[in-house]
C-alpha cells in the first residue's frame, strides 16, 4: 500500500519564488470527500491523473493510490465535480531528495499559498528556510478537498 506522509505550511515571504524550478497549472475537483476518504480528479500539464486517498491517522500520512488516466476521461470527470479548484503547483528543491511543492490557488480560493512537502517518515527533519511561516498540517481548512467546499474566499 502506498502511503503519503506529507507537512504543509503557510509562507512567511515571497522570497521562495527566487528558487523555482518548475511550474504547472492544476485543475482538480473532488467526485467524493466523504470523511476518511477522497476520490480526486486532476489535470496537470497534459495528464490526467485519479487519486484516492484514505483516512489521515496522525494528520501527516494516510494510504494514496494515483493512476493516471488519459486526458479526455480526466475532462469528463470533473465536468462531475460540483467545483474545480484552480492553482499553480512551484517546485523547489529542498535539498537531500525532498521537494517543496507551493499550491497558488486561483479563482476563488486567490490569495492562499501553501507550502507541502512530502517526507520518508513521520519523523523526518522538515527544511526551514526563512520563507517558511506557520505549519498548518492537519488543519482541515487548507486541504484541497475542503477548499472546494468553502473557498478561501469565504473565510
Amino acid at each position: 500500500m502506498a502511503t503519503e506522509i506529507e507537512r504543509k505550511y503557510l509562507l512567511a515571504s515571497d522570497a521562495w519564488r527566487a528558487d523555482v524550478t518548475q511550474s504547472t497549472r492544476i485543475a482538480q475537483g473532488y467526485l467524493s470527500t466523504e470523511p476518511g476518504r477522497t476520490v480526486r480528479v486532476r489535470i496537470k500539464g497534459d495528464g490526467g491523473f485519479l487519486t484516492i486517498k484514505g483516512a489521515s491517522l496522525d494528520g501527516m500520512s494516510r494510504a494514496e493510490f494515483e493512476y493516471s488516466v488519459p486526458l479526455a476521461d480526466a475532462e469528463a470527470m470533473l465536468a462531475l465535480c460540483p467545483s474545480v479548484l484552480d492553482k499553480t503547483r512551484h517546485l523547489l528543491d529542498a535539498g537531500n531528495g525532498l521537494v517543496w511543492e507551493i499550491d497558488e490557488f486561483h479563482g476563488e480560493n486567490a490569495g492562499l499559498i501553501v507550502a507541502e512537502i512530502e517526507l520518508p517518515s513521520v519523523d523526518a527533519p522538515v527544511p526551514q528556510p526563512g520563507w517558511l511561516g506557520a505549519e498548518v498540517t492537519g488543519d482541515k481548512r487548507y486541504y484541497n478537498s475542503q477548499l472546494t467546499l468553502k473557498p478561501y474566499s469565504q473565510w
